[in-house]
């Protein structure tokens, strides 16, 4: 993404330098993108007035007297807020970054072209029904009636890039979801890394180092797949390419929600919480707004670009969602007439034509590029686009967001509609992807869980671990599991239910739903809390939201502390382990020394045996090795252990010693010789990027455009999740992306937060007003009646006809 910065417009740039630099001149061209959020506002478009009262945080609340004029409202408000954002959003969705960016993001667009978000989201609106229709075009008519009447000041990304923005389309929030959907997915590399690791050290080894979530469960690989010799010595550059856009995806699982019954609250009504995960960037992806016209009355977190509440509540029912994470997509290996130029795909015994999709890409200061896209029965051929698999067999990707649905958005609007437990279980099932757990409450005192989606009902001996054969008809998908037979729980006898991404089903649920799980440790850390507790007070929420015992560290610690040090270095660096009290809070010099320590015994373990590649691949998925690290320690002779680059043979203490040395030799470096002063925020800060300039390359920009670091609490097991990549440690660049809790006896007592603020303009007074907010786990009432509203006003823009 560095590159980025090569391509960008000298004129723009000049212009902001010159603005920023001369005072007086600097502040008119910052300030000049602001919105208008007081006054009057003559809109065309609207069939009556709207008010919009923003309180003291920024969160915009919309009165209409009708449901168009409230989402035309919302559209209008979300691009005053956040346009540029929605741009960059749906250049993501449609494939066309490189129109701006030029050849740096050329690969990312091959890939999303490739794959088909925004053919996907156009067939979705061709079926769409009358209700979201309307809800859909509303919005983007407010979108462009903002558009439209402000592009002599568009926010200062459009001037430093060089873009006119084109009117917004439903299409182009139908793309928003799908692209939603892929972030959180992610079983299709898996099956390409567990294919990997059996080309390269065959199946055995894959079983060890990805292991399926039922302890003991064989992966069947297809004779036909040849144990996927073809994919060794490939590279998997186009991955890449998408990670430097949408983030590290190893962590596709991620998020907490947990709903607590009134029988073990405080006052005696239920008490709803959640908190998601997702890749961190500047401004948030959330934006709170309250939507109050016509049948919808509800307040919570949106996404800019989409209209409705995503997560939230009405005056009714709460809801909350965490990544269900079920399979829902599989690799089938082709056969094609002519490997060179293929027309034709084999198909139980009979050949079919190959779908060509034809897609031209704009390159910005060089001719366009053509890409002929494959499609066969299964999905689009991804090869060309995931890196360098020339000799690879022919894969094409199955997906159900890229087929025939169309309603997600149908059960957003019944969700905000909803006001009991059987609407609210009516509007998910029309929920098709990205599958969730949600978790439930209502002002009558009942709790629930729902999974929603369409999630494939696989042929026997098709587990979708690993690509399979596409021709023989053996593992085509034999429908959906039906909705009433998805997960479901409405009141349980335990008084509580909490989802954190872990296994939701018992294992003689008769429907096969995912092999690969999130790690149990925070689920298990918010149980055992909430069992501990049958007088759960809003307190107690927030307490649990901020946890931050590791669970893994634990596990491993005993093993280090058994190790005797080889220096009063390490001495001092072991005694700070051994006081640390298992939470990595930012001032917890322990946190620091396990996690390099962890790091490196990762990389000393296996990396003899995978090599820098796979290594690579195989480090990023941490929700799976470290789970599997945990259960291998207890085996003190594993062969694991044995550095086959040695003449000797290494004992699991061996690699914890040789760890410990390379730990204290990396922290001293950097930090000094004081292990008392190495102290895990020093290491783990967080850095809000803003997309693109924010990866530029040029210090100005990136300066001027993302936040500056702060120490980030937790790690990427914690309930207060703050992941890092294994590969560029230790950073933090995903987790906990806003805060929500809801009190069923009063709505009033709610409080909400997200990452950074609610606008997006540079400079603005609420770009950055949330960060403290959000490092220390505090929040801001969620207001919703609309005295509270009116009594902790900022300002009142009034939109008029």
């Amino acid at each position: 993404m560095k590159r980025i910065g090569k391509m960008l417009a000298i004129v723009g740039i000049a212009l902001l330098v010159v603005g920023v630099i001369l005072a007086g001149v600097g502040t008119w061209f910052v300030r000049r993108p602001w919105p208008q959020v007081d006054g009057t506002v003559a809109v065309s478009g609207l069939s009556a007035p709207v008010e919009v009262i923003r309180d003291e945080w920024g969160v915009p609340h919309i009165y209409a007297e009708n449901e168009h004029d409230l989402f035309f409202a919302q559209g209008y408000v979300h691009a005053q807020d956040r346009l540029w954002q929605m741009e960059f959003n749906r250049r993501i969705g449609s494939g066309t970054l490189s129109a701006v960016l030029g050849e740096a993001t050329l690969d990312t667009d091959r890939f999303l072209r490739t794959l088909g978000l925004r053919r996907a989201a156009e067939k979705d609106w061709a079926i769409v029904d009358d209700d979201t229709r309307v809800v859909l075009e509303a919005y983007a008519e407010g979108v462009n009636a903002y558009i439209e009447t402000h592009r002599d000041r568009l926010p200062l990304e459009f001037t430093i890039l060089g873009v006119d923005p084109a009117p917004w389309t439903p299409v182009d929030t139908l793309a928003w979801g799908k692209v939603m959907s892929f972030d959180l997915g992610g079983n299709y590399e898996f099956e390409l890394l567990r294919a990997r690791i059996i080309a390269e050290l065959g199946e055995e080894a894959a079983q060890q180092l990805l292991p399926p979530y039922a302890e003991g469960a064989p992966v069947i690989i297809p004779p036909e797949a040849r144990s996927y010799a073809w994919l060794r010595g490939a590279d998997f550059d186009g991955l890449d390419a998408l990670s430097a856009i949408l983030g590290d995806r190893g962590p596709f699982w991620g998020s907490n929600n947990w709903v607590v019954h009134g029988s073990r609250t405080a006052t005696g009504m239920p008490m709803l919480a959640n908190d998601t995960h997702l890749g961190l960037n500047m401004p948030s992806i959330w934006y709170e707004n309250g939507l109050h016209g016509g049948r919808f009355d509800s307040v919570g977190f949106t996404c800019p670009g989409v209209p409705m509440v995503i997560i939230g509540h009405n005056s009714r029912i709460a809801w909350g969602v965490t990544n269900l994470a079920p399979d829902v997509q599989d690799f089938y290996i082709e056969k094609l007439d002519d490997p060179a130029r293929p027309t034709r795909y084999e198909f139980q015994g009979w050949w079919q034509d190959l779908q060509v999709i034809q897609e031209t890409i704009e390159v910005k200061d060089q001719s366009p590029v053509t890409l002929n896209v494959l499609v066969t029965r299964h999905g689009p051929i991804m090869n060309d686009v995931i890196g360098d698999l020339e000799d690879a067999e022919p894969m094409a990707l199955r997906w159900t967001a890229l087929e025939e649905g169309g309603t997600l958005f149908r059960a957003v609007v019944l969700i905000n509609l909803a006001t009991n437990w059987d609407e609210f279980r009516h509007a998910l099932s029309f929920w098709d992807v990205p599958s969730q757990n949600f978790v439930y409450a209502d002002v009558d005192g009942n709790v629930g869980y729902q999974s929603p989606g369409r999630i494939p009902i696989r042929a026997p001996g098709h587990q979708g671990l690993v690509p399979v054969p596409g021709w023989t008809g053996e593992y085509e998908w034999q429908g959906f599991i039906p909705f009433d037979e998805l997960p479901s729980v409405f009141n349980p006898p335990t008084g509580f239910i909490a989802t954190a991404n872990n296994k939701v089903v018992p294992d003689d649920y008769p429907y096969h739903l995912a092999y690969e799980w999130a790690a149990p440790y925070r689920a298990q850390r918010i149980t055992d809390l909430l069992a501990a507790d049958d007088d759960v007070t809003l307190e107690d929420m927030q307490s649990i939201q901020a946890q931050t015992y590791s669970l893994p560290a634990e596990a491993m610690r005993p093993y280090l502390l058994a190790i005797e040090p080889e220096d009063d270095l390490q001495a001092r660096a072991l005694a700070q382990v051994e006081a640390w009290d298992l939470y990595s809070e930012a001032d917890r010099p322990g946190a620091a020394i396990y996690q390099v320590w962890y790091w490196f015994l990762l990389r000393n373990t296996l990396a003899d045996e995978l090599g820098d590649d796979l290594m690579e691949d195989y480090r990023g998925e941490h929700y799976t090795h470290v789970p599997m690290m945990v259960d291998l320690m207890a085996q003190a002779d594993s062969p694991w252990f044995d550095d086959v680059t040695t003449a000797q043979v290494e004992t699991r203490d061996d690699i914890v010693r040789r760890s410990l040395a390379d730990a204290v030799a990396w922290l001293s470096e950097r930090y000094g010789d004081a292990p008392e002063q190495w102290e895990w925020g020093r290491l783990h800060t967080m850095t809000f990027v803003h997309q693109p300039l924010g990866q530029s390359g040029i210090g100005l920009l990136e300066w001027l455009f993302n936040s500056k670091p702060i120490p980030a609490r937790g790690d990427n097991f914690t309930v207060d999740a703050a992941s890092f990549d294994f590969n560029e440690p230790f950073a933090m660049n995903h987790g906990v992306s806003q805060r929500q809790i809801v009190d069923l006896s009063n709505l009033a007592n709610s409080m909400t937060v997200h990452t950074t603020g609610q606008s997006g303009q540079l400079f603005h007074p609420h770009r950055e007003d949330f960060i403290s907010l959000w490092q220390n786990v505090e929040y801001h009432p969620m207001l919703f009646d609309r005295e509270a509203v009116e009594a902790n006003a900022e300002a009142t823009l009034t939109l008029t006809p």
